[in-house]
């Protein structure tokens, strides 16, 4: 296994870096197939969420890896290399695994304990397996991190901090106050109609609005979400298509975004004048974004004192000012933006009356403080895991050899019984027989205590090496062993669950 994952998020990158870096499906397709192509790579899987763009790869190299992996990362997402570079993170075997299954249950998210994450893995596994772009390494990783992001859910009580971001939009937008008091009587208005969407129109109806209405591009799509909400008891549900929605703008209480576009959706202008209020084009808009602060010391020694640490406080009190609401009172209008990038202009902040929510304010007002016993409960879940995958995978890279030996002694017996054969013609068939299963006792017998021992000594770490001892010291047929690991790569019925 040489597992390989590179990627950026939250934890790494400014929003404005993550939002230009996002990918579309036909992006994400395109950079799958190049990734194939590369020479370092010969399985691929990319997990692009509204807050992590990650590329995994299985790598028979790992420095040429990083570099071609990276290279790609930048190609795909529009952001030069040189930019990229300072917010990539990069982990390699084991560590790779303990990311992915971290991932997948919710400790890495932006809301910790949130289970949408299990559902975007789920669509990163899918995309990988028909575009045949996910071999063995990553279908079991991928099917083995889904089953482990739902045993942390099932075993522990990381839920009770697991919201999902449309909650805890909602709760940001409800400033304080509980989320069914805020929303009973209020209209909302949903943009788009993707799986982001239909949750946060299926919050809102359990949180009882009076009414929602859909708009999508595609209409027909915009119905059948409005059907499955009809059916969940909405007073009022309606489809629109998305030239509708400076109408429906301003009748709406709240406003939720979340569609597949490059551009803006709702520009501050439309937002003002669905309001009927004036806004201010001409306000100074922040600087540019700012490095991150390193981590390494030196680093950031040196990241203080050429000024960046002063370039971005500077940079955050600019986006303050300019997200301050132009007057205070309460909100005529709540927009929560869940695009990536983002859907809503930014500077709808500062329109009169709106109270604006997007992925970069959920960053910012992400307390990531659930229980500590249980994020310390599924902490030791995803090790225990970590180590089990490992083992199997180990224990899985020596079972072609294994399988190649018992064939090659199948072989040596029934030419032994073919050459008996020849010598005592007059063998009869129970003779034959007995001989014959006498043979393969022996033969089992005497591969029965290495094979077992040899398995056991590979699963654990460093035992890698077992597997090309097994084939020199018998001679194996390299193509015999290549031949069985195709057979089992194209097993049907591998990593079903």
């Amino acid at each position: 296994m040489s597992l390989l994952v590179v990627g950026l998020s939250h934890r790494s990158a400014p929003v404005s870096v993550l939002e230009r870096a996002s990918l579309a499906v036909d992006a994400r397709t395109k950079l799958l197939a190049d990734t194939l192509a590369a020479e370092p790579a010969t399985e691929a899987a990319v997990l692009a969420t509204c807050n992590r763009i990650e590329l995994y790869a299985d790598v028979d190299k790992f420095h040429a890896g990083v570099a071609e992996l990276s290279t790609l990362l930048a190609q795909h997402s529009g952001v030069g290399l040189d930019e990229l570079t300072p917010y990539l993170y990069v982990h390699y075997e084991d560590r790779a695994v303990h990311h992915l299954f971290s991932v997948a249950c919710g400790l890495d998210s932006m809301v910790v304990g949130e289970g949408q994450i299990l559902g975007q893995i789920k669509d990163a596994l899918a995309l990988g397996q028909e575009l045949h772009t996910a071999g063995r390494l990553l279908n079991d990783l991928f099917q083995q991190a889904l089953r482990v992001g739902k045993r942390a859910h099932s075993e522990t009580g990381i839920d009770r901090a697991g919201q999902s971001l449309v909650t805890f939009g909602l709760e940001q937008l409800a400033d304080g106050a509980e989320v069914t008091e805020w929303a009973a009587g209020k209209r909302a208005l949903v943009i788009g109609a993707g799986s982001m969407s239909s949750l946060a129109a299926a919050t809102l109806a359990r949180a009882g609005v009076e009414e929602i209405v859909v708009a999508n591009r595609t209409r027909a799509r915009a119905e059948r979400l409005v059907e499955i909400l009809g059916q969940a008891g909405v007073p009022t549900v309606r489809a629109v298509v998305m030239s509708a929605v400076a109408d429906e703008l301003t009748r709406a209480d709240v406003v939720v975004s979340c569609t597949g576009a490059t551009g803006l959706v709702l520009t501050a202008e439309a937002v003002a004048d669905a309001l009927g209020v004036a806004f201010d084009t001409a306000a100074p808009a922040p600087g540019a974004p700012v490095a991150a602060a390193p981590d390494d010391l030196d680093q950031h020694a040196a990241w203080v004192e050429n000024g960046s640490a002063t370039a971005a406080a500077q940079d955050r009190a600019a986006r303050r000012e300019y997200a301050r609401p132009a007057t205070v009172g309460p909100a005529r209008i709540h927009l929560l933006d869940l695009a990536m990038p983002r859907d809503i202009d930014g500077a709808a902040h500062r329109v009169a009356g709106v109270r604006l929510v997007d992925i970069e304010s959920l960053a910012e007002a992400s307390a990531d403080a659930p229980m500590a016993a249980d994020v310390d409960q599924v902490r030791t879940i995803v090790a225990d895991e970590v180590a089990a995958f490992g083992a199997a995978q180990r224990a899985a890279h020596i079972t072609p050899t294994v399988v190649a030996l018992r064939t090659m002694a199948a072989d040596v017996v029934a030419g032994e019984i073919a050459r008996l054969d020849g010598r005592l013609p007059d063998l009869d068939e129970k003779q034959r027989a007995e001989i014959t299963q006498t043979v393969r006792r022996v033969v089992d017998k005497l591969l029965h205590a290495p094979t077992v021992r040899v398995k056991q000594l590979a699963s654990e770490p460093g035992g890698a090496g077992y597997a090309d001892a097994l084939r020199e010291l018998f001679d194996l047929d390299p193509q015999t062993v290549a031949a069985v690991s195709r057979a089992d790569l194209n097993d049907p019925n591998r990593g079903r669950s």
